[in-house]
């Protein structure tokens, strides 16, 4: 049966909004997890608007639900050293007991790199710098002191304490559709690979899949093992049997997590709405 999540960009809203539409997503257990984003700009819209820092958020959000299981989809690589983002996400398992997904990203969005003076680089710098700090972040989370050498990355004798509550550590989540490097990186450290919006594009989801099988046969890992997860954008009214019918067709497909993306337009009743349409209370 396939399972349900949402998620509320940071862009073009306000705390008070995205706060209640968390809660009436904790309140039902048709949604399994819930997410925000980690972008400085908007990435629609009036890119001058407001957008809230997804760290920030997600340790609030996580103070005020109790249940649902939580992440940043995801975390643009560039944006901060994998020391930095294996201390927060240990921290931050603690404080939601439990509960972090760790999304993880190589960054795409030029506009807000440029205007804070990030490098985000090439293709091949981008994805280099991905693969380095997935593994050096899995190291500190997992190892008690870390050396790791690479291109972009220098550890020595690091330590990342107290460590997350999760053993070994949280689930990695990794979005992305790069056949060669970041479905590889899926299978040798994911445990949800996320496609974005499929579903103009199934057939072409379906054999992205099928490359990650074979990823997951080259390096000895059950494919099984890797929840697949696509977001599902809805109208400003959402008419809950047509989203569940979209949905259906997804877990046809053989997606597991179908993430309604929510917006500005919607608040803690749209939330609450689809639950009920969905099957819940």
């Amino acid at each position: 049966m396939g399972r349900y999540a949402i998620k509320t960009p940071t862009h073009h809203t306000t705390w008070d909004r995205m706060l209640d539409m968390w809660k009436a997503a904790d309140a039902t257990e048709v949604f399994e997890s819930a997410w925000n984003f980690d972008h400085f700009y908007p990435i629609r819209g009036d890119t001058n608007g407001p957008c809230l820092e997804a760290w920030v958020t997600l340790s609030a959000l996580a103070q005020a639900t109790s249940r649902i299981r939580l992440g940043t989809m995801v975390c643009g690589m560039h944006f901060r050293h994998p020391a930095v983002t294996a201390s927060m996400a240990s921290s931050l398992d603690i404080v939601s007991n439990g509960r972090l997904e760790l999304g993880l990203g190589a960054g795409w969005y030029a506009l807000e790199a440029d205007a804070y003076g990030m490098d985000l680089g090439t293709v091949d710098e981008r994805m280099t710098r991905f693969e380095e700090g997935t593994e050096a972040i899995h190291m500190l989370l997992t190892e008690e002191t870390t050396d790791f050498e690479g291109r972009f990355y220098s550890l020595h004798g690091a330590r990342n304490e107290p460590k997350p509550v999760q053993r070994p550590r949280p689930p990695f989540v990794i979005g992305g559709r790069g056949e060669r490097r970041t479905l590889r990186l899926v299978a040798r450290f994911a445990s949800m690979w996320d496609a974005q919006f499929v579903e103009d594009e199934l057939d072409e989801w379906q054999r992205l899949r099928d490359v990650l099988r074979g990823h997951c046969a080259d390096v000895g890992r059950d494919p099984s093992e890797i929840t697949l997860s696509s977001h599902l954008q809805i109208d400003p009214e959402p008419d809950p049997a047509e989203v569940a019918g979209r949905a259906d067709k997804l877990f046809d497909a053989g997606l597991d997590v179908v993430i309604v993306g929510l917006t500005a337009q919607h608040d803690a009743s749209t939330v609450e709405k689809l639950a009920a349409g969905f099957g819940g209370s």
